[in-house]
């Protein structure tokens, strides 16, 4: 720019500033929003806090002047203002999910003390944690911790930016290192995706090959540097750098963004979508991420009835989802439930003894139905309304008994955090008997039990069975009081004595219906998915196997280097014991906030490239650290949301999947290694730097042509070079940005990011087409002004036009046309580096005529092809600007050697890939690659359908062939069947 405006040749100055300020104002846009964790942090505190000071007296402050020691009271609805070991309470829960991840609320005992100060925030039962909610009771504890040193401050610690400076104590050496690095985070090299680094470097490479050429024309012309030969540098200058590269990356990302939220996930940061798409590991919160985040009642055991089990539940809250076996079989509509048998006993119980309303929806439309999933709510907590819910399985809902008139409620104990149990005591009409039912944990309603110890020792064996199942248990027991104490208030010990014991419910967070699905999808791609959760580690086992993170036969020892660990082990280990670990592990049971980090952070000393899935606040510093941080969208907190670079709409880990194919379609550094999976901007990249390598081999032969004043004539002006890059290639690249992925896209290993910017094909086929564009430009410049201009020159002709000008003026048309034809036939045939442009797409489309429904399948690049042929002619042809502005006029004759140089162009093209696909170079060798090996590669076996209690159905699935574009009867063989139970 500041050349053109030295030679006062403000037309080529003006529009290359257009092109710089365009290039700034799109990365502007790019990374216009701010970071905003820490606001989200700040809202997440109390603002006032009630206290006891002054001799006992309450008062009400801001939670900011709390300190250590403060008596600090909270009830329910309150948010706690800091950390608090309580000592005096009652009935008291908080919601500590947003710390972690556990979806139950948590069940506090002031008066719990422990040995073991070195043990998981999530059982710490004497202490409520800042930001958290209290949920139930209410309680008074003494402030530990106030502010950044509170857990939930620690959190915030980890989010912010922590700059390591160089620990030399040489004042010199420490300045010299710390512009270095400030040097290299100027230049793009020290921080941002592998994206944005390597096109930094790519950028630096480009600008030392400028100067390079820029060289090599003042010594060609002895260093006699004048404004023609300022020019011609500035002509090479602008031939050798792909202006539009920045600009249709980009847009092409921001069409790859939108296509990502049609499929419920939304990209806060445009880089983040080339960076999925190089996904080695993902590391994933249980609770609301692989499981729906409610309670379902899964698995009933009733003595003399045996076991009753709830399969493919897909919606808690409707009591038609899903089906129920009996001991192994499965039965139709449980209408014989009403005997007055034990099982009626059992429903009549988790029915009354529940606080909760599960209900349908009165606005019932034509197309909604009483099995439709969202006319069914519900209102309390998650183990009643799981309970209630199965209750309703089997026609025994509270409303309906209630609503009967048999039942009358005339006593209720709740739920004590100090008992862990809860009893009602209800009068039926109908036998005329007063009933006590009871449900509560099994420690504490057994040794209460009128039974043998015979008895109980079995019964704390299935609550053994169960709880390996990562159910959690509660048990159900019920006794008639004799006579009428309608008039007689007993107190809670008498009515919760000696009753009889009925049965066993196991409830758990089931997986969501296609979590399974979506994780063996990137098993098949190569990628490991790690779960990362507070919960228990018998409860993220189960889910673990369920979902097929861990596969069913693989055994989970306890301690170290297992697959299944607790946190406390990982913590304990050091950073050199973890590298040491042959694998890391796959499931992570009660982590905190630092776990979760080392845990990325152990992947990265891997050389992994690793994604975080998360919705707490606990998960924010692993999200912010992570290559790529999602958080959930319904059920995030602001915090994780703002730490993310890409959110869930629908918190679906399905739609993770889908974010990794949008990401290796749209990004070469992803696709690029990948030489059959072809991705869009590999393909835009191989067609930008045709272009420019034709450019500069033109130019750089083209310098032995010298006027009648001796200095060099360029065969294209700067500013035709400019429209050939900025308007004809922009929109063809960009076209080829938006072609469709291969269809074993997500058939294949992720991309090593350590590989550069360019494979060695795309290295070779660059210069082998660069080199056929660059020589038969050349060829049609010579051959009008040599054929027939004789070989005239002319003067002066590089700045404006002269009577001598009229043959160069016509050969740089002619050089412009064939330069633009040639780039629009290169957009067609580099759509797959190795097919013929007449066979691209020989699984769809065969036949003589397959080429025209193979171009017209991406109508975008059709319509920029066909534009680009059109617009070449006013560009040629318009008066004033094409000698002013272009420096060229309109030509004749000559449109015979642009037709020819065209044909020529095909044949030799065609000719390589021909040879390609006969020596085997490249992707000439490359096939589609079926699921089945994709499965070999990835050490899974044909796809299994487990249900709840691990039995296995082996069958083989084209589920996933057919949701990636591949024809399962082609890629499967005769083995491809629809997927069956």
């Amino acid at each position: 720019m500041l050349l053109s405006y030295s030679t006062t040749d403000f037309i080529e100055g003006g529009v290359i500033s257009a092109v710089i300020l365009l290039n700034v104002v799109i990365g502007f846009v790019q990374d216009y929003r701010a970071e905003q964790t820490m606001q989200s942090l700040r809202q997440l505190s109390a603002p006032y806090a009630t206290v006891v000071r002054n001799g006992g007296q309450v008062e009400s402050i801001k939670s900011e002047q709390l300190v250590r020691g403060d008596l600090v009271k909270v009830t329910v609805g309150d948010l706690v203002p800091a950390d608090l070991r309580l000592f005096e309470g009652m009935n008291l829960e908080t919601d500590e999910a947003l710390l972690t991840g556990e979806s139950l609320p948590v069940t506090k005992s002031p008066t719990a003390l422990f040995s073991n100060l070195d043990m998981p925030i999530g059982d710490k039962a004497n202490i409520a944690y800042s930001s958290t909610t209290v949920t139930k009771g209410r309680a008074t504890g003494i402030v530990i911790s106030t502010g950044m040193a509170t857990e939930v401050g620690k959190i915030a610690e980890l989010l912010q930016d922590k700059h390591t400076e160089s620990r030399s104590k040489n004042v010199v050496w420490r300045t010299l290192a710390k512009f270095w690095t400030g040097f290299k985070k100027i230049l793009g090299l020290e921080q941002g995706t592998p994206l944005q680094i390597k096109l930094s470097k790519f950028a630096l490479m480009l600008f030392g090959l400028a100067i390079l050429l820029a060289i090599i024309v003042f010594s060609a012309n002895k260093w006699n540097i004048h404004n023609e030969v300022l020019i011609y540098g500035i002509c090479v200058a602008v031939a050798v750098i792909p202006e539009s590269l920045i600009a249709v990356l980009t847009i092409t990302m921001a069409v790859g963004t939108k296509a990502m939220a049609k499929g419920h996930v939304v990209v806060r940061k445009m880089q983040a979508l080339e960076a999925v798409g190089g996904v080695t590991n993902i590391c994933s919160d249980k609770t609301g991420t692989l499981t729906q985040g409610k309670m379902i009642a899964r698995k009933v055991w009733v003595p003399g009835l045996g076991t009753l089990s709830i399969h493919d539940v897909t919606h808690p809250f409707d009591p038609n989802s899903g089906y129920v076996r009996l001991n192994g079989r499965e039965v139709s509509h449980p209408g014989w439930t009403k005997n007055g048998g034990i099982l009626d006993v059992f429903l009549d119980a988790i029915a009354l003894c529940n606080l909760s309303t599960v209900t349908r929806k009165n606005s019932i439309t034509e197309k909604s139905s009483i099995s439709d999933p969202s006319t069914w709510t519900a209102v309390g907590e998650p183990t009643e309304i799981s309970l209630q819910v199965l209750a309703m399985r089997f026609d025994h809902g509270k409303a309906a008994l209630e609503e009967s008139g048999d039942w009358a409620l005339l006593e209720e104990h709740p739920f004590d955090s100090t008992v862990k149990k809860m009893s009602v005591v209800y009068k039926n009409h109908v036998t005329k008997s007063t009933d006590v039912f009871l449900k509560g944990a099994g420690e504490v309603v057994i040794p209460g039990l009128a039974i043998s110890e015979v008895e109980k020792a079995n019964i704390y064996s299935m609550i053994e069975v169960m709880a390996g199942e990562g159910l959690r248990v509660l048990c159900i027991a019920h006794k008639a009081l004799p006579g009428d104490v309608g008039t007689k208030r007993l107190t809670r010990d008498e009515v919760e004595r000696d009753l009889t014991f009925v049965g066993l419910v196991g409830l758990y967070d089931p997986p969501r219906a296609e979590t399974a699905n979506a994780v063996r999808k990137c098993q098949v791609a190569g990628i490991k998915v790690h779960m990362l959760t507070g919960d228990h580690i018998r409860t993220a086992e189960s889910i673990a196997r369920e979902v097929g993170i861990v596969s069913p036969d693989t055994p989970v020892r306890s301690g170290r280097n297992t697959v299944v660990m607790t946190a406390k082990d990982f913590d304990n280990l050091s950073s050199v014991e973890i590298d040491n670990m042959a694998e890391l592990p796959l499931v992570i049971a009660r982590c905190s906030p630092s776990t979760k980090v080392r845990m990325v952070e152990a992947l990265h000393r891997r050389k992994a490239f690793c994604v975080m899935t998360g919705d707490g606040v606990n998960d924010a510093p692993a999200l912010k650290l992570a290559d790529v941080g999602i958080a959930m969208g319904i059920s995030g907190s602001d915090v994780a949301k703002d730490a993310a670079d890409m959110v869930l709409t629908d918190d679906d880990f399905a739609s993770i999947v889908r974010a990794v194919k949008e990401g290796r379609r749209h990004v070469f550094v992803s696709a690029c290694a990948l030489l059959k999976a072809n991705g869009g901007a590999h393909q835009f990249l191989m067609h930008l730097l045709i272009s420019n390598i034709s450019q500069v081999i033109l130019l750089l032969i083209a310098l032995a042509f010298k006027d009648g004043n001796r200095n060099s004539v360029f065969p294209l002006s700067p500013l035709e070079i400019l429209w050939v890059n900025m308007i004809t290639s922009s929109f063809l690249a960009l076209g080829l940005g938006l072609e469709e992925a291969q269809p074993d896209i997500m058939l294949r290993p992720p991309h090593d990011n350590a590989i550069g910017v360019f494979t060695w094909e795309l290295i070779m086929d660059k210069m082998i087409y660069g080199t056929f564009v660059g020589t038969l430009c050349l060829v049609s410049f010579i051959g009008v002004v040599y054929g027939g201009g004789k070989g005239n020159l002319g003067t002066n002709c590089n700045q404006e036009y002269n009577n001598t000008c009229e043959t160069v003026f016509r050969a740089r048309a002619t050089v412009f046309s064939v330069l633009s034809f040639l780039l629009l036939i290169t957009a067609w045939e580099v759509k797959h580096f190795s097919r013929s442009l007449f066979n691209l797409d020989p699984t769809r489309h065969k036949g003589p005529l397959a080429i025209f429904p193979a171009l017209w399948y991406n109508r975008f690049l059709f319509w920029a092809v066909i534009a680009g042929f059109v617009i070449t002619f006013p560009v040629v042809y318009l008066p004033v600007i094409n000698r002013a502005v272009f420096k060229h006029l309109g030509i004749t004759w000559e449109w015979g050697i642009v037709v020819g140089c065209v044909v020529i162009y095909l044949a030799l093209f065609e000719s390589w890939k021909a040879i390609k696909r006969s020596f085997s170079i490249g992707s000439g060798k490359n096939n589609l690659l079926t699921l089945e090996d994709a499965e070999a590669r990835a050490g899974l076996v044909a796809a299994v359908d487990k249900d709840s209690y691990g039995s296995q159905i082996t069958t083989r699935t084209n589920t996933l062939a057919e949701a990636e574009g591949c024809s399962p009867e082609k890629e499967l063989g005769s083995s491809g069947g629809p997927h069956t139970r």
